[in-house]
């Protein structure tokens, strides 16, 4: 397997459940840890119930079954998942590559706190679709702050 499809193999497999990139990449131990975190964080915040809520449109129950102070964990477990096994797989050789997924976790942990409060086009999209939607400035900013401070360093 190219060293670039390998990459790419794990990354996917995290997005699917963090753990998984890392059982791929050979680190059972950390791989298994990170399952049960997820598995542990995803219960306790009702994460399939806001999900299967939010799929059909009922935010409003949504938001009332999201245990916040649980959530709030899940992006960063998440994004760290992602990263490391990009990282174990040979990804993320640059300088800073580290920035769009940190900066994602950040802004989807805010997107969590603001997702009662915010309204795109007079509608909540409620603790899934926003934080989701939040996503993209992280990337933006990350990968900005990524290639700033990379030519700020060749000069």
């Amino acid at each position: 397997m190219e060293k670039e499809d390998k990459v790419v193999e794990r990354i996917l497999w995290s997005i699917a459940l963090p753990g998984f990139g890392q059982i791929l990449n050979g680190k059972l131990l950390k791989g298994i840890l990170l399952i049960a975190l997820e598995f542990m964080i995803n219960l306790n915040s009702h994460f399939n119930e806001i999900i299967r809520l939010s799929f059909i449109g009922e935010i409003e129950d949504s938001i009332t079954q999201t245990n916040y102070q649980w959530l709030m964990f899940y992006p960063c477990i998440y994004f760290f998942a992602m990263w490391d096994a990009f990282k174990d797989a040979g990804g993320g050789k640059e300088p800073y590559s580290y920035l769009p997924f940190v900066f994602s976790a950040c802004f989807v942990t805010l997107g969590i706190m603001y997702s009662t409060n915010i309204k795109l086009f007079g509608i909540i999209l409620g603790t899934l679709w926003f934080p989701m939607i939040c996503v993209i400035p992280g990337l933006i900013i990350g990968f900005s702050l990524k290639n700033i401070i990379k030519k700020k360093k060749c000069n």
